[in-house]
C-alpha cells in the first residue's frame, strides 16, 4: 500500500511538472490539472469564529453558475447581466472591474434551474474561452477583453439546450478547444480551433451531458476523456477518433452524467447518481477493461471528485430526495469505502494537500482534514447565500466563492 500510495503521488507531481503550471493559478474548471487539486499550499490553519477573514466582496453579481477562474493575477467572471451574458475581468486582489466583454443571450433556463451561463470559463495563454447556456462560444482576449472569434454551436451544429442549458467547461489541448455538446449529425463531440473557432473535426452521436473533459495520458498517449449523457468515451483530440466507449447512465430519462471524469494513472473513474453509481475502467495492454463497478460505493450527482494518494474523496447520493448525500473516502483500486460521514451534505469540493474544502449549496462553506483514516471537521462559516452551485476557485492564498448574486474573496493561506 505504501508503494501505491508514493505511485499516485509521484503521478501527480509529473503531472503538474509537465505542464508548467503556476501553483499561483486556477485558470480552468477544477483547477490546474483539472482535477479539484490545488497543487500550492493553502488553508494551513483554522478560521476565526466568524469566519475566514474577507478580502472584498462583490455585491449584485447576476445570474449563473459558472465557477470564477484566475491566472496572471486576474480574475474572470461569467455571469448573464440583463439578458446579456458577461464575461467580467477583475483584478484577483480588489475586485476591481478590468474589462467587460458580453453578447445578448436568449437562454431560458428551465425545470425550475437558476438562469445564466453554467459552465466555467477556461484560461489559456492570452485567451479567454467560455461557453453559455445556449452554447454560445467565445474566445476573448484577456489583455483587452476583446472578441477574437465567437461560434454558436445550436445554430452551427443543432445542439440542444438539455433539461438545464448547455454545460460543457471548454478544454484546450493543443490547437483545439474541445466540447460535448451533442449536436446532430455526429457532433456529439466537436473541436474547434483554438485561433479561429473553425471546425477541427467532430465525432460521436450522443447527447451532451453536464460533465466537463479532462485529458490524460493512456497508454502513453494524449487522450481526451469524456462523460457523455450514454456514458464514457476516450478520445484522441488530435483526429477525433473514439479509442474505447462504455454505456454509464440511468435507465430512467429524467437523469443525468454530471461529475468530471477522474484519472489517475490507466484508470478512468466515473460516477452517476439515479441508481446508477460508479464505473472504474483500466487502461490495460491492448485496450480498456472494467475494474470494478458498483451502485453502493460513490454515487455522486453533480458533484465531481477528487484524488490522493490512492483514494477518492467525494459525496454519495442525491441532493434533491433523501437521504441527504454523505462524504466518502474510497478506495480507487478496489471500491472499498474507508470511511462515510452520513449526512453531511451535497457541495462543490477542492482538496490542497489532506485539506478538503466543501461549498455546500447552503452557501456554507466547510474545511476540514480528509484521510484515509478519517475524516476532521477544523471550520464552518456562512460566507454567501443559498443557490452556491458553482466550484470555487483557490489561487494564491486567495479562495473565490460565488452564489447567484455575489462573488466574495477570502484569505485562505
Amino acid at each position: 500500500m505504501l508503494l501505491l500510495k508514493r505511485f499516485f503521488c509521484h503521478l501527480s507531481v509529473l503531472g503538474f511538472v509537465a505542464l508548467g503550471l503556476q501553483a499561483a493559478d486556477w485558470p480552468q474548471y477544477l483547477g490546474p490539472n483539472r482535477d479539484g487539486v490545488y497543487p500550492g499550499e493553502a488553508l494551513t490553519r483554522a478560521w476565526p469564529t466568524d469566519g475566514p477573514k474577507v478580502l472584498w466582496r462583490k455585491r449584485n453579481i447576476s445570474a449563473g453558475m459558472s465557477g470564477v477562474v484566475v491566472a496572471k493575477g486576474r480574475a474572470i467572471l461569467f455571469h448573464e447581466v440583463n439578458r446579456y451574458d458577461t464575461i467580467e475581468c477583475l483584478d484577483a486582489k480588489t475586485g476591481k472591474t478590468l474589462w467587460e466583454n458580453n453578447y445578448a443571450s436568449s437562454f431560458a433556463a428551465g425545470y425550475g434551474s437558476a438562469a445564466g451561463p453554467r459552465a466555467t470559463p477556461t484560461i489559456v495563454g492570452d485567451r479567454v474561452y467560455t461557453m453559455g447556456g445556449q452554447g454560445i462560444v467565445v474566445c476573448t482576449d484577456f489583455a483587452s477583453g476583446k472578441t477574437v472569434w465567437k461560434v454558436d454551436t445550436q445554430k452551427s451544429y443543432r445542439a440542444s439546450d438539455g433539461f438545464f442549458g448547455m454545460a460543457c467547461s471548454p478544454l484546450v489541448e493543443g490547437n483545439a478547444v474541445l466540447l460535448n455538446i451533442g449536436g446532430e449529425a455526429g457532433a456529439g463531440i466537436v473541436a474547434l480551433d483554438k485561433n479561429s473557432g473553425k471546425l477541427l473535426w467532430k465525432t460521436l452521436d450522443d447527447e451532451a451531458s453536464y460533465s466537463s473533459p479532462v485529458m490524460a495520458k493512456l497508454h502513453g498517449k494524449r487522450r481526451a476523456v469524456f462523460f457523455a449523457r450514454t456514458g464514457l468515451a476516450v478520445v484522441d483530440p488530435a483526429n477525433g477518433k473514439i479509442d474505447f466507449q462504455n454505456r454509464w447512465r440511468a435507465r430512467i430519462q429524467a437523469s443525468v452524467n454530471a461529475a468530471a471524469p477522474l484519472v489517475v494513472g490507466e484508470l478512468i473513474f466515473v460516477t452517476s447518481s439515479y441508481n446508477t453509481g460508479a464505473l472504474v475502467v483500466n487502461a490495460v495492454a491492448g485496450g480498456y477493461k472494467a475494474a470494478w463497478s458498483n451502485d453502493t460505493s460513490l454515487s455522486s450527482q453533480y458533484a465531481s471528485v477528487m484524488h490522493r494518494g490512492g483514494f477518492i474523496y467525494g459525496t454519495h447520493g442525491r441532493a434533491d430526495v433523501p437521504p441527504v448525500p454523505a462524504l466518502r473516502c474510497v478506495e480507487l483500486a478496489t471500491g472499498k469505502v474507508r470511511w462515510s460521514v452520513d449526512d453531511f451534505g451535497d457541495g462543490m469540493m477542492l482538496l490542497s494537500g489532506d485539506r478538503l474544502l466543501a461549498l455546500m449549496e447552503s452557501g456554507e462553506l466547510v474545511f476540514g482534514q480528509a484521510t484515509p483514516a478519517g475524516w476532521r471537521e477544523i471550520s464552518r462559516a456562512q460566507v454567501v447565500g443559498s443557490g452556491a452551485r458553482s466550484q470555487p476557485a483557490l489561487a494564491d492564498g486567495r479562495l473565490y466563492v460565488r452564489d447567484r448574486n455575489q462573488l466574495v474573496c477570502l484569505d485562505a493561506p
